[in-house]
């Protein structure tokens, strides 16, 4: 029941990514979901309470998690665990405890220290989950899952910025008008040069990249208008959103 669960939990806790992986091929689902819900359990151990080091333990229960399941022994009886032990070895262990270490940063509202800490936030998180997707379930060339990632991050950092802010938080390194066009620039051309190299990913690879059909229409409203971002402007329109999935889904593509 334990991949049953990862489904339940992702289809509550995170539509678009349910979306993605039941269009996926049924042999995917089987390693998306389990990194999903994964994903979900983890994003949101900062903030489920207010005390930092709670939160810290809850962020190294997943870490020790992670470390049974890249030793190969006995693992902890937990729904999620269960079913990431199945799909998961220990290169993919090891990238995953990397994302968790990068959620630290979600349990304080300290800002980022430069530009490069936020990169590497962005590619810890979105890169390595989109990453170990991708690796499991095919050919890939990382640099290039690596690219397409970044900008879904950042599409998503750009989404969030309201809600982190009003949490106190200090999501940009330079949240001026020119900061906020340039990083959304930034990330849509990292995506566009992940499109140019696409046949470096197969197509069994590919479900992992397709949870990013949202992120390039989201960089370019920013990069147009980068207000958009402070006025919590930049919620998609359903039907657009319905027919660009529809596209992506149809073509068994991800670009």
């Amino acid at each position: 029941m334990s991949f049953e669960a990862c489904a339940a939990l992702v289809e509550k806790a995170d539509p678009l990514r349910f979306r993605v992986a039941m269009a996926a091929p049924v042999p995917a689902r089987q390693i998306l979901f389990p990194l999903y819900a994964f994903n979900v359990e983890v994003a949101r151990a900062p903030w489920v309470t207010q005390e930092a080091m709670i939160a810290e333990m809850r962020l190294q229960w997943w870490r020790d998690a992670l470390e049974e399941i890249g030793q190969g022994g006995t693992v902890r009886r937990h729904e999620v665990v269960d079913a990431l032990a199945g799909v998961l070895d220990a290169e993919g262990a090891a990238c995953l405890d990397g994302l968790v270490a990068a959620r630290r940063w979600d349990i304080y509202k300290d800002a980022f220290e430069d530009q490069s800490h936020f990169e590497e936030y962005i590619d810890a998180t979105s890169g390595n989950l989109m990453w170990t997707g991708a690796r499991l379930l095919g050919e890939a060339d990382e640099a290039v899952v690596r690219d397409h990632a970044y900008g879904v991050g950042v599409a998503n950092m750009f989404q969030a910025i309201p809600a982190l802010e009003a949490q106190g938080r200090k999501p940009l390194v330079d949240g001026s008008t020119d900061g906020v066009a340039t990083l959304a620039r930034t990330a849509r051309e990292r995506m566009d040069r992940a499109a140019k190299d696409h046949r470096s990913v197969s197509r069994d690879a590919a479900p992992a990249l397709v949870a990013g059909y949202h992120a390039r229409p989201v960089l370019r409203a920013v990069e147009a208008t980068p207000s958009r971002v402070a006025d919590d402007a930049l919620d998609v329109n359903p039907a657009k959103d319905s027919l660009r999935f529809l596209n992506v889904s149809l073509r068994g593509w991800w670009r």
